[in-house]
Formats: C-alpha cells, structure tokens, sequence
C-alpha cells in the first residue's frame, strides 16, 4: 500500500509540472493556419489540407543511412523509400524493388520499379541503391546499424534497373533490413546534406525543420505509389506526454501514438471525439547495466539488482496495464518468443544474499552496503521527455535504498540522454528498443561483443557465435532453438533486465480516416488518410 501511495503522489507531481512546461503547437507556430488559402468550400480549411501529428522527440539525423531514433525514422519513412516495405505481418512487400530472386545461398538480384524520380526530379537508378550500401558499409561512414549490413560483401549494378547483393555468407534476416531509404547519390556524395535537408522518393517532401518545435512535409505529386491525399503533414515536438495528448483534446493535434500515459489513454478513450487503436508493439524497455562500471561488472550485483524489481507494480500501477512485465529481448510477436528463460522475482531477502555473496554489506551501520570501505553506489537514468519513465527510476531508486545501494536518479533530455548511452557514460540507463522485426533485430546489434549498440558492453562468446549462426541458418525451427539459448543467457547473466513488452497505441481525431496502424509505428500510412468534416 505505501509503495502504491507514493506512486499515485508521484504521479500526480509529474503531471502537474508536466503541464505547465511546454507551449501548445498553436502558440508556437502559425504553420497550421497558412493553410487556409486552401481547400475553398469547407468550414475548417486547415483540417482539409494538413494532418497535424504530435511526436515526443526530434529527430536526430535524417539521413536514413545515420537515422538511430524514433523520430528521425518516422522522418525517413515519409521522405524516403527502401527496396522493400514491411507490412503490417513484417513481410516484404515491393517498393523500390518490384521483385527479387535469390538464385543461392548469397546471391541476391532485384529487378527496380522504373520512372521513378527523386523530390528535385532527378532519376532513381540501381547506382542510388550502390551508393547507399556501399556509404552504409564504409566503416569511416560510422552507419550506426551496420552490423545489420556487415554480412553484404558487394552490390553491383547490372543495369540501370537491376543490382545483385554479393553476400559473405547466408543471411536470413537480409530482406528485413532492406526497408532502409535509398538515398540520391548525386546530393549524398557532396556532402552531410541529407541530415538536415533529406530528399528520397517517397510521398511527402521535407520543406522546412525548425528543431525542437516542427518538421513540415508537403506532398509529393510525383510519388511513383500514387500523389497522396492530404497535402501537408506538420510533426510538432511536444516532450510531455500529458501535453501532447492536451493539444491533441484541444485540436491544436490530430494525431498521437506512443509512448504515451495510461491515465490520458483512459480518458482519450472515454471521449467520442477521438479514435483509440491497440495493438502489441516490437518493442520492449529495459534496464541497460554498463559492464565498464566495477560494481555491475559483477553478475551477482546485476542478479541482485532484478530481484528488486517489481515487474508487476511496473506494469500495472505505473503503465496501468498498457505494457506487460518481460523477460527476455525475445518479444511476445517474435516467431522465436518463448517464456522459457529466466526469472528474477521480486525478493528483496533474496537480494542481500547476493550482495553478501559478492562481499557487498553494511559494516558500518550508516544504512549502505560497502566493500573494502567503498559505497555501493549507482546512477539511475533515463530521458526527461517520458513521465512513466521518470517514474520508474523513482520508483527503483526507492527500493534500492531501502536495501542499502546507494542510487542516484539522473534525467536528461533524449540528445544528451542517448549520447550518454552511446559513449557509455552511465551505471544504468532506462530505455527502450522499438523496431524488433525478428530476433536478429532484437539481439545482434545489443549483444554482440563488437556492435555499435552494445551500449553495456557485455561480452559472451557463446552468445557470439549464437548469433553469428542465427544469421547463417535458413530453417526457421532450428533458428528459433538459437535464439532461444542466446536469450536464455543473456537474460540469466542479466545483460539486459527486461522491465515490460511494450504496448503500441494511436489515438487521433475521428474524422481521420484511411490510416491503418502498424506494429512498427510507421506513420507512412498517413500518405492514404484524410481529415473529413
């Protein structure tokens, strides 16, 4: 009961501050209005020609090549497209590639759509998608998903519509990470152009990036899949979540999705005014332990610190039943899930006994366990921009203290948040994965010894050479076995500490119709939706 009591006061904290801290968009900007020189008949010009969307962070590079957050793909998929798209199952469908034959094991030729031109008019040709494997395999271009791509060895142009994937060896996962935007070599070899200014072939063109307030996209008449139906899309940057989803109740917002706050999901849900669509996301939020720091280099320390962990008090007093308590990177839409790993119950006894094990105790009475006169002392983080977020490092840092780890709580804005976890400079970071279209896309990039995303730097050669031949094998039921053993350690040795499978929620004007949602988050759906009177 007291642990409920101080997460509803703390709750009701962070709303308040929450919502007095950001402008609404309409205060920002009179983007929205300059649109009412259009659509001439109808009582609210603006809803006619814009779809107004509300995101919780900027967007950092806009170079697909070197996008790595949220909104940056959410960019990318509007602006730009891959040789293939991914539908709602996560199957490739033709896009820039109209069809693909594998004729062995690590030959792969696509056959390109023609009279395809990029935003400023110039042709699409199998030298655009050269040009944009060979920079994302160019170890100096720094691509922060190249372990993805590590496996091409070449790509060659056959002709200006066909290229062939040379590969070093079998590639299961290959054809999931095609979806990446192929990007016009005639700019991208001038420079670091397309990070500010990003042009593809996709249905809305970028017209204008005012950073950390709007990105503004117009429509693409030429768009090769048909010109789409809403003029204008305009991203606003509203951090809070509560925020965000008051500007949506306000108008001043059309469209919201995750992540958002159980408490205004619930009240979206209540009102007639908006549509609410559910569905299981590819997503998972987890504990980060660094192994770089002395005390969490220690399993028994990492193991301690899950059996402080309330997964259940997590998911239903904080997310109020929106994301599930987890277990393993393995989500629950993965063909390759299974319940079958290990579990850290909340047992606080249990706890000590580990920290007595690895030599951790209070000797000198002060409350703090300690070793060799050193304080077991940590550092919760995560960003600012996610209150359930804040709350749980609150909440943590409450039960770690109660047991004697001494934990401060540190909260950054996402840019300097993510930089942290990237140059790993951190004890423990709470973040999130999105995105997991299969278990290499769950596993590789975080845990293996060498990845560019293994921001704990954990290191197991068992699970190295897991994964390395989870990529090699092409029969799913023995790649399933794979994975499953490669999560079952990982999460045994507590790489990760898996909090919640996450959720996925869209919540938009009823008048807003044609958008399907995807269990990716993808937004490009937008490309078929229209506001109605």
């Amino acid at each position: 009961m007291k642990k409920l009591v101080w997460l509803l006061f703390l709750s009701l904290f962070l709303v308040l501050v929450a919502g007095c801290s950001y402008e609404n968009p309409e205060s920002a900007s009179s983007e929205p209005e300059q649109s009412g020189e259009e659509g001439e008949g109808t009582s609210d010009t603006s809803t006619a020609d814009i779809i107004k969307v509300g995101l919780d962070v900027d967007a950092g590079s806009m170079d697909p090549r070197l996008a790595k957050d949220t909104s940056a793909a959410r960019v990318e998929e509007l602006v730009y497209d891959g040789l293939v798209r991914l539908n709602a199952n996560l199957e490739p469908e033709p896009a820039l590639a109209t069809e693909w034959e594998n004729p062995d094991e690590t030959t792969w030729i696509f056959t390109l759509r023609e009279d395809v031109t990029f935003q400023d008019g110039e042709p699409f040709t199998a030298e655009d998608v050269k040009y944009t494997f060979d920079t994302i395999l160019d170890p100096d271009f720094q691509a922060p998903y190249l372990s993805l791509y590590e496996p091409i060895k070449s790509v060659e142009v056959i002709d200006e519509t066909h290229v062939k994937f040379n590969l070093k060896e079998p590639y299961a996962p290959l054809l999931s990470y095609l979806d990446i935007g192929i990007v016009p070599k005639h700019i991208a070899e001038k420079g670091d152009v397309l990070s500010s200014e990003p042009v593809g072939t996709g249905p809305y063109k970028m017209v204008n990036w005012e950073k950390n307030n709007q990105i503004n996209f117009e429509a693409n008449e030429d768009y090769w899949g048909g010109t789409p139906k809403t003029p204008k899309i305009t991203y606003f940057i509203i951090p809070d979540n509560t925020t965000r989803v008051a500007a949506l109740e306000s108008g001043d917002v059309d469209f919201v999705h995750s992540p958002l706050s159980p408490q205004d999901i619930s009240r979206i849900e209540k009102n007639d005014e908006f549509k609410v669509e559910k569905t299981q996301a590819l997503g998972f939020t987890y504990l980060n332990y660094n192994m770089k720091n002395e005390i969490l280099s220690d399993v028994k320390i990492r193991q301690a610190l899950s059996h402080l962990v309330n997964k259940n008090v997590i998911s239903e007093e904080i997310y109020q039943g929106m994301d599930s308590p987890g277990k393993s990177p393995l989500i629950p839409a993965s063909w390759a899930y299974t319940d079958n790993v290990p579990e850290f119950e909340y047992d606080p006894d249990k706890a000590l006994e580990l920290f007595a094990e690895a030599g951790w105790e209070d000797t000198d009475g002060d409350g703090i366990l300690d070793k060799d006169g050193k304080k077991l002392s940590l550092t919760l983080s995560t960003h600012s921009e996610d209150p359930n977020r804040i709350q749980i490092v609150e909440y943590l840092q409450n039960e770690f203290t109660q047991v004697g780890v001494e934990t401060e709580v540190l909260t950054n804005e996402w840019p300097t948040f993510s930089t942290s976890l990237m140059e790993g400079n951190f004890d423990i970071g709470l973040v999130g994965w999105l995105n997991l279209v299969g278990p290499d896309r769950a596993m590789y990039n975080q845990f293996y010894s060498d990845s560019g995303s293994n921001y704990g730097k954990y290191s197991n050669a068992r699970v190295d050479e897991l994964l390395e031949k989870g990529r090699r094998v092409s029969d799913q039921a023995e790649r399933t076995k794979i994975y499953q053993e490669a999560a079952k350690i990982v999460t045994e040795e507590v790489a990760y500490d898996v909090l919640l499978y996450q959720g996925y929620i869209a919540m938009y004007d009823k008048n807003l119709n044609g958008f399907e949602i995807h269990p990716t988050g993808s937004l490009y759906g937008l490309k078929d939706a229209e506001l109605t009177n």
